[in-house]
């Protein structure tokens, strides 16, 4: 199989695991905003969309205040708790060392991701990060995956393979017609009939072996 032109990578649960904090900063704000707690499960299972998209959602008239709560909450741990997913760095490198174009398409806020980024020295690998309120609008809008090709003029088609581990993020894939790749097992309720991966692996190393770099 040849190179991809690009690969645009997901970031939670797909390059890095910081679902603690996370988990902790939303129980938090429910808390504060008199709803019920969410078990981690229920965390993992049901953040998808992005703040500025689920919650006004949750929270109604009441969203911004909930936001301020959440990332107070959140900017306070978010780099101690970071921890790379394994093979996350070995697969970067590759692609990096192989002059494929790396880019990044999440839906956490972009100044926490980019932070992320750096703390973890990522950057050397990815030319742009897209987090939330980046683009004009979010994943699973294309938006996001237009903005993040942008500096090398590539334009997204199957010559670009987008990497993550939700329906959202399949379904951002085929917003943009761009070769959709699952890692990991579907989480439950993520619902991929209308847009069923073009290749599933089970880990990060198993990107690397569908492009004969691992």
């Amino acid at each position: 199989m040849s190179l991809p032109a690009a690969v645009l990578f997901d970031w939670d649960n797909t390059l890095v695991d910081n679902w603690p904090t996370i988990h902790d900063a939303l129980n938090a704000t429910l808390a504060a905003m008199g709803h019920p707690t969410w078990t981690l499960a229920e965390t993992r299972e049901r953040v998808r969309a992005s703040l500025r998209d689920s919650f006004p959602t949750m929270f109604g008239a009441r969203w911004e205040e909930a936001r301020d709560i959440f990332y107070r909450r959140f900017e306070a741990r978010h780099i101690e708790t970071l921890v790379p997913l394994p093979g996350a760095a070995e697969l970067l490198n590759a692609l990096h060392g192989r002059g494929v174009y790396l880019g990044v398409v999440s839906n956490k806020t972009g100044r926490y991701l980019r932070k992320e980024a750096a703390a973890l020295g990522w950057e050397r690998f990815m030319t742009r990060l897209v987090g939330a309120q980046d683009a004009a609008v979010d994943k699973p809008d294309r938006a996001p995956v237009d903005l993040a090709l942008a500096p090398a003029g590539i334009a997204a088609g199957r010559s670009v393979w987008f990497v993550g581990d939700t329906a959202m993020d399949m379904r951002c894939a085929y917003a943009a017609g761009c070769t959709a790749v699952l890692v990991g097992a579907p989480a439950a309720g993520d619902d991929f009939s209308d847009c069923p991966p073009h290749f599933q692996v089970s880990d990060l190393a198993g990107v690397g072996g569908l492009l004969g770099i691992s």
